[in-house]
């Protein structure tokens, strides 16, 4: 990954709920086509920074910029910017239709055209294994099932940035292992940055080009994987990585 520019920046970042302060970032850049790992113990943050992300969520101070722009006060605007990320949660939100209209349901919300719909979904359905089972209704599913359907559901919409929330924390190890694979494949094929929050270490060095480290609401320390794992700054972030934190 050569792009170092950033596609997301947050400045004085902060989340107070009930005035107690639950994170609090300086400064972060997200860099344009790569993949990011943020990393921490339970309760550091990491889940409410990616909420912030993707403006599920109204920061208490600071703000975030998209593509070197800030958040669009328009609601039109606010739309098609939004509409560039797209999200996937640590346990699938299948809606009650079949795995086919899960799939189908963002590109029909977009009026992408009905030849390009099919030809998007009937490749997400071959790509994670589903294909068989695309008229069974979503409910259904197992949860490595629901997950790589969620997963397709987001990679049709050709996002540029996609924000993962645990993706594969209660997925077995072969699910796991697809639903990492489609992940370096979206990265590599198409460009997409990626933005993942995961409390495996393994997975952060096995997917990531640069990590984050959040502990107790802040971030601490941020860098290329490599410089991280190897030689952490923060006695927080090297006591995580080399598995001796107790939290």
């Amino acid at each position: 990954m050569e792009n170092t520019n950033g596609i997301i920046e947050a400045i004085g970042l902060s989340k107070s709920y009930h005035k107690k302060e639950v994170l609090r970032i300086d400064q972060m850049t997200i860099r344009s086509g790569g993949i990011t790992c943020v990393m921490g113990p339970s309760g550091a943050g990491k889940s409410t920074m990616l909420r912030i992300v993707n403006m599920l969520e109204v920061p208490t101070t600071g703000e975030v910029n998209y593509f070197g722009q800030p958040v669009p006060t328009v609601p039109a605007d606010r739309l098609k910017l939004q509409r560039r990320m797209t999200m996937v949660f640590q346990k699938a939100a299948l809606l009650d239709m079949s795995v086919y209209e899960n799939i189908a349901f963002g590109l029909h919300a977009r009026r992408i055209p009905p030849e390009e719909t099919r030809r998007r979904v009937m490749t997400a359905l071959e790509t994670v294994g589903m294909s068989e089972q695309r008229s069974q209704r979503g409910k259904t599913l197992s949860a490595g099932e629901a997950q790589r359907v969620a997963f397709a559901r987001a990679a049709v919409l050709q996002p540029e940035v996609l924000l993962l929330d645990e993706p594969t924390a209660n997925l077995d190890p072969a699910n796991v292992e697809l639903l990492e694979t489609m992940i370096l494949d979206l990265n590599r094929e198409h460009g997409t940055t990626i933005l993942m929050v995961t409390h495996n270490l393994f997975q952060a060095r096995r997917l990531a080009h640069d990590v984050m480290f959040f502990y107790q609401g802040q971030l601490l320390e941020s860098g290329s994987t490599e410089r991280v794992f190897n030689t952490p700054a923060n006695e927080y972030t090297r006591s995580f990585v080399e598995g001796s934190m107790v939290y």
